[in-house]
């Protein structure tokens, strides 16, 4: 992608019309790149998913790449969205509290009815093939959620947020939450049993397996 994720995306415009259309494409374009990839998808196929004008893109992002900072920004707030939510559920808890509540928003927004849930195809795709979409969403997401879960676990710890045991256990932890959200292969729901596609018990021993790894590496200081 030549155009910097930087360059600032155009600003909606104001008439109600200009607003729908505007989102149309953003929403067909978010499918289409989230499944196949910025390079291998083509104007004119947003445009005819979106029930567009050829030239709506041009006119509304300026080209396909402005689109792409577009649907990017969109994702962006989406899980900021979700940082937020994982955060206020536990407000006022304990270190403990404020872990499994983490937890249980954060597979739920994973794994549920979720409009939203190319972003996760999107994110994928992008951890394997790295744009400069990248690098926006490691500072604007993911660096905010690892320092909140870093505080919290240091807490439980006894340690400095910044120590590698609490980093460590904070990766484990999300590690965790991605697989719980992902597809489970046939084969291997029918091999271990429908419990595969337990949502709720899979979320308490998440978080029950996390808080019991933190303190035993942290007792063994």
């Amino acid at each position: 992608m030549k155009n910097s994720l930087a360059t600032a995306v155009r600003p909606p415009k104001t008439s109600p019309v200009s607003a729908d259309t505007r989102q149309r494409l953003i929403d067909a374009a978010a499918t289409l790149f989230a499944d196949r990839g910025f390079e291998n998808v083509t104007v004119r196929e947003i445009c005819k998913a979106s029930h567009a004008n050829v030239a709506a893109v041009n006119y509304h992002f300026g080209d396909k790449a402005g689109l792409y900072r577009a649907v990017v920004m969109f994702a962006i707030k989406v899980m900021q969205e979700t940082n937020e939510m994982t955060q206020r559920a536990g407000e006022g808890q304990s270190p403990e509290d404020q872990i499994r509540h983490f937890v249980r928003v954060f597979v739920a927004r994973l794994t549920g009815e979720n409009p939203n849930a190319w972003i996760h195809r999107l994110m994928a795709r992008e951890m394997q093939h790295p744009t400069e979409a990248l690098d926006l969403v490691m500072t604007q997401v993911v660096q905010p959620r690892l320092e909140y879960l870093c505080t919290v676990a240091a807490t439980i710890m006894n340690l400095p947020p910044t120590d590698p045991r609490v980093k460590r256990c904070i990766v484990s932890l999300q590690s965790q939450c991605f697989l719980a959200g992902k597809q489970i292969p046939a084969s291997l729901e029918k091999a271990w049993g429908p419990a595969m596609r337990d949502v709720d018990t899979a979320v308490n021993h998440i978080a029950e397996f996390s808080l019991g790894g933190m303190k035993a590496i942290a007792a063994a200081q």
